[in-house]
């Protein structure tokens, strides 16, 4: 009953000192919670139920902050008290994190191995409806410069186009790249047709001068390097 009862709070019975809002003035972004920080972008509860409760309740719906950000915009939809305002927000704010964190050179993540380069796209690949590829563009340091989509359908050697696979690159004057795409079944195993599109783009890049470090497949939390098979890249 006192679970049932203390949705119909609202922010206002909390004493101020303690509002999620209050409290990052105060303290500090970092020593506040999940919920609090996610009460503060999303401002306002719903109907019977106040922010911090939908908050939580958000977080223990799709598994944690991660599988939040991964959650689509129709997912977000299905939750009571979850508005398009609401998912607005949250894909913007989760996008400019993901901006960020490759805007500034000095902070920029450096590719080392193939798990670098799936950690930097897989929380938001893994949960794509549809098959994207996308390219890695690379300094000469292995930092990241961007991460564009390049193609958006079935991943398949005689539909791409390798100019288009490379344009980015060449604008940038990138060093390096490694393509990703994502297969929606959750499922990392290269296909066929994932081999004959690696051997295509990896012969384009040898034309360009641009070397293509990899490719990876991503599924639901697991991921497959073509290269470190000896997959396309004989």
């Amino acid at each position: 009953m006192t679970n049932e009862l203390s949705s119909y709070f609202t922010m206002h019975d909390v004493p101020a000192s303690e509002r999620p809002r209050e409290r990052l003035l105060r303290y500090g972004a970092q020593a506040l919670s999940d919920p609090e920080l996610l009460a503060i972008l999303l401002r306002v509860g719903s109907a019977g139920e106040n922010v911090l409760n939908l908050s939580t309740r958000l977080l223990c719906q799709f598994g944690g902050l991660a599988g939040l950000i991964r959650a689509s915009s129709s997912d977000l939809g299905e939750v009571r008290g979850v508005s398009d305002a609401k998912i607005a927000q949250l894909k913007a704010a989760f996008e400019l994190g993901r901006r960020a964190m490759i805007a500034s050179p000095d902070t920029r993540p450096q590719i080392t191995s193939p798990q670098d380069a799936a950690n930097l796209l897989m929380l938001e690949m893994s949960a794509l409806e549809q098959e994207h590829l996308r390219v890695i563009l690379l300094d000469t340091k292995n930092k990241v410069m961007r991460t564009p989509t390049v193609y958006i359908g079935n991943v398949n050697s005689s539909i791409i186009r390798v100019g288009e696979v490379f344009r980015e690159a060449v604008r940038d004057n990138a060093t390096s790249l490694i393509v990703a795409h994502n297969h929606p079944s959750g499922d990392p195993t290269p296909s066929p047709e994932d081999v004959q599109v690696t051997r295509t783009i990896v012969s384009g890049g040898s034309l360009l001068g641009i070397e293509v470090l990899d490719h990876i497949v991503i599924g639901h939390q697991r991921f497959v390097s073509l290269k470190e098979r000896g997959l396309g890249f004989d």
